[in-house]
This record gives C-alpha cells, structure tokens and sequence, in this order.
C-alpha cells in the first residue's frame, strides 16, 4: 500500500489573490492612527506572516500597543470587506487542481496560513474548498511563519511522515517555513515575492497546471 502523502497550502498568494483586500485594510489601519500607510510592495512583502508580526515589521518605530491597535484595525476593515460578501478571487487553475488532487485515495490536502481561523473560514466557505482539506493550521495557534509549528502540527494530525509532505507557496516565509519542518517545498511565481525571492525552494512553478507533475516528480525521488 502506497503511503499517504500530504500537499499543504499557503493561502493568500497561492490559493487566493488576496492582495486588494489586503493593501485596503492595510492602508485603513494606518489612517485609523493618523500614520502615513506603507507602500503597497512593503505590505506585499509581509503576506503570510503573522499580522502582529507584519505590522511590527512594516512600522518597527512602534510601541507594542500601537501595533495592537493596527492589528485590531486591520481585522475590523477585512470584517467589513466580509460583510459585504467580498471574497478574494482564486488564482486560475487552483480548483481544478485541488479537484484532481482529491481523486487520489493517498493524496491528503492542508492549509497553513496566516490568516485568522475567521479570515479562513471566510474564504473556504466562500468557494468551497473546505471539503478538500483534512488540516487547517491559522495564525491564532502557531508562532508567525517561518517557524515551523503549523507544518508540524499538519504532519502530526495527519499522520504523514515530513518526507511524503510538500509545502506549497509564494513567499520565502513559506519555503523557509517547509524546509525547517523537513518537507518539500514548491514555490509559486504568481504570488507576492517574486521568484527571486524562492530560493530555498526545490522547485518553482509558474502555473497551477504544473503542481500534479511535480509532486509525482517530488515523490518519484
């Protein structure tokens, strides 16, 4: 019997084309404490990790209650954009994909974001993804990438061995984040570093349509 395998997602950059809700919220959060908001690169650039950590990172001239403020800035304007009924977009090819992915019976499927348990629940619900994935590690529970609790924790829950587990994203919080759990890792062109950054990625895709092919490639080794 073959043995399971297990493809763990980031979501915003990979799933989802988050980055309008994100830079919005953003620059409302900044303007919420009369600061002049980042430039939209800067806020591209800390997607995936964990939002306190973000904002400490993007205006590190702070105080710890600052940043809290922004925090709780940030979450009430993406509240709002949910109430509105305004999902971010999946990127082309990502349902068909999680669609044949599903198919096979050795083939097991995560999320590790950083995103809040409600900003995921948002987006699964949204497009129904959440039949596709058996474990979903968010920000709320785990240090900020690139530590890497949230892949341990996918590993632990599912029972799959880090060397049949790929951690699949767009920024090298991600490929880091992988690496130091001991699985795979493939980065994605289509999200918010830019391949330049994904260097400590194994392999690097520019369409979704490539995923299938490499992960046989990964698992043939």
């Amino acid at each position: 019997m073959s043995a399971l395998r297990l493809v763990i997602f980031d979501v915003d950059g990979t799933l989802v084309d988050s980055q309008g809700h994100i830079k919005a919220a953003m620059e409302t959060a900044f303007q919420a404490e009369n600061l002049t908001p980042p430039a939209p690169e800067a806020v591209l650039g800390i997607v995936g990790l964990s939002l306190n950590v973000a904002i400490a990172q993007l205006a590190p001239e702070l105080d710890e209650k600052a940043v809290g403020r922004i925090v709780e800035a940030y979450k009430g304007s993406f509240s709002t954009m949910r109430a509105a009924d305004m999902p971010s977009p999946l990127y082309p090819g990502a349902l068909d994909v999680l669609e044949g992915l599903a198919q096979n019976d050795d083939v097991l499927m995560g999320v590790a974001t950083g995103k809040s348990r409600r900003g995921l629940d948002h987006i699964l619900d949204a497009h129904g993804l959440k039949r596709f994935f058996v474990t979903e590690q968010v920000a709320d529970h785990h240090p900020s990438k690139p530590h890497p609790s949230m892949v341990q924790a996918a590993l632990a829950e599912t029972g799959v061995s880090a060397r049949d587990a790929v951690m699949i994203g767009d920024t090298s919080f991600d490929m880091d984040m992988g690496r130091a759990a001991g699985v795979g890792t493939v980065g994605v062109g289509w999200g918010y570093h830019g391949v330049e950054r994904l260097t400590a990625a194994d392999h690097v895709i520019d369409e979704f349509q490539a995923l299938p092919g490499t992960l046989e490639r990964i698992w043939s080794v």
